[in-house]
């Protein structure tokens, strides 16, 4: 989605399925003589920029995208068989991506001018992690490199690069975040496949290796061309925030919404592969699966997020995200005992589920206008993903721990990951209409109603 900006102001936007990592803030700076910077939203600095973040955005956003591979394969070595906390691994690696916007945004905004050496330390700290990774032996040693080092080292460089992109891309920003939310789903066609060959041939230990010298080669050269538009000494100081939107009943209300939404998500994406592999496919059909959510979580973000800018009503396009996603769960992946059901559920569950970050910047401005206050209000969100993203793992933890059936391929032992999905959907629908009913039968008639404000 495109925010418009004038050019006394500085703005981030992150782009994490669009979601995670739908962020904005102002920075007020000193005027710049136009003839000595480059154009905006065309020519050649604003092109190579776009598409080496396209590229970094593509491998090592795609990376954690794709542990369900991961999650598939652990669990079926000796050293990890039947250990419940083997999703920490993946689910703190892209937890940390939405955790950590609200940590280094401010930073970011205060300390502009190590932006590039924040993509220096970060890039290969991050590279480390999976390095390390094939060294671990145990599942705390994974956690903490293919987990937390990842997560970390992704977090410090990744959001320098998106405010390099945002001080080329103005006019024309809502098509280069297009660009680049749809590079997670390319990777998210290739790299599910890659990952479940190479794990089967050779072990996670030469995959992990191979995978981190890879990432270092094919995207190390492209750093030099990570160039802001604008010189350091242009960017300004932070402004003080307006708290004023804690006292709005609509922000505690999409809080709520947003952090049930987030608690429920991230599951198909860690156990579509491992409940595929219960009920007798094969691991190339259940990275097939991870593919096709990866497809449509895409068209999902542009789809909702055209919507949204059209002023389709928000509450309404928060009912079709949340309820048509539990609808999913329960008529779909509760049921399903073949390739195709769970090829349909991988449609729409991706379709309508990742639609739901999309309005994001929609909820903020209902809530508020200020700047200030939506760059906290969009930091609130993504902390809110994050937590559900983290908290996925420990949660699947005793989820499916107390659900196995030895011996059974109905993949019964994924039956309380399934209704807890959809409950949380369920739930983070009904909370949003709730309000919607209260706040109308609550005001007197012809009063305007705050909710309005996110119907506008």
């Amino acid at each position: 989605m495109a925010t418009q900006i004038e050019t006394s102001s500085y703005e981030l936007e992150s782009s994490h399925d669009l979601s995670s990592r739908t962020l904005q803030q102002t920075i007020s700076a000193q005027p710049i003589p136009t003839e000595h910077l480059k154009p905006i939203d065309r020519g050649y600095a604003a092109w190579r920029l776009l598409a080496t973040a396209f590229v970094f955005e593509s491998l090592l956003w795609g990376f954690p995208l794709s542990f369900g591979v991961f999650q598939n394969y652990y669990s079926k070595l000796p050293q990890f068989a039947n250990n419940p906390y083997i999703p920490i691994v993946g689910t703190i690696a892209s937890g940390i991506s939405y955790l950590g916007a609200p940590v280094i945004t401010p930073f970011i905004k205060r300390y502009p001018k190590y932006l590039h050496q924040m993509i220096w330390v970060g890039w290969p700290f991050c590279i480390a992690g999976l390095a390390a990774g094939s060294f671990a032996n145990t599942l705390g040693g994974l956690i903490i490199t293919q987990g937390i080092m990842y997560g970390v080292g992704f977090v410090i460089f990744y959001y320098p690069i998106l405010s390099f992109v945002n001080e080329f891309w103005i006019e024309r920003r809502g098509m280069a975040y297009g660009l680049l939310c749809s590079a997670s789903g390319v990777s998210g066609v290739v790299m599910p496949f890659i990952l479940s060959k190479m794990l089967n041939r050779y072990g996670y230990p030469m995959t992990l290796r191979a995978i981190a010298v890879a990432l270092a080669v094919l995207t190390g050269p492209l750093i030099p061309a990570l160039k802001g538009r604008l010189p350091s000494t242009s960017h300004g100081t932070v402004g003080r925030t307006d708290w004023g939107f804690l006292k709005s009943p609509v922000f505690w209300v999409y809080s709520a919404s947003n952090f049930i939404q987030g608690l429920g998500y991230f599951f198909p994406s860690l156990y579509l592969p491992s409940y595929a592999t219960s009920i007798g496919l094969s691991d190339t059909q259940g990275a097939l699966l991870l593919a096709m959510l990866s497809i449509f979580q895409v068209l999902g973000q542009f789809s909702f997020g055209y919507f949204s800018d059209r002023r389709v009503k928000l509450d309404f396009l928060i009912l079709a995200s949340t309820l048509i996603s539990g609808v999913a769960c329960f008529s779909l992946w509760f049921t399903a005992h073949s390739l195709a059901t769970l090829v349909v559920f991988s449609v729409f569950y991706g379709f309508f589920g990742a639609g739901y970050v999309a309005m994001w910047a929609r909820m903020g401005s209902a809530v508020s206008e200020e700047p200030t206050a939506s760059l906290a209000i969009f930091g609130w969100f993504c902390a809110g993903k994050g937590v559900g993203n983290v908290s996925a793992g420990p949660l699947s933890a005793a989820l499916v721990s107390h659900n196995f059936i030895a011996g059974d391929h109905s993949g019964a032992e994924y039956r309380a990951v399934i209704i807890f999905t959809g409950v949380c959907m369920f739930c983070s629908g009904a909370i949003v209409a709730g309000w919607h009913i209260w706040s109308k039968i609550s005001k007197p008639q012809g009063e305007e109603v705050e909710a309005a404000g996110a119907t506008g």
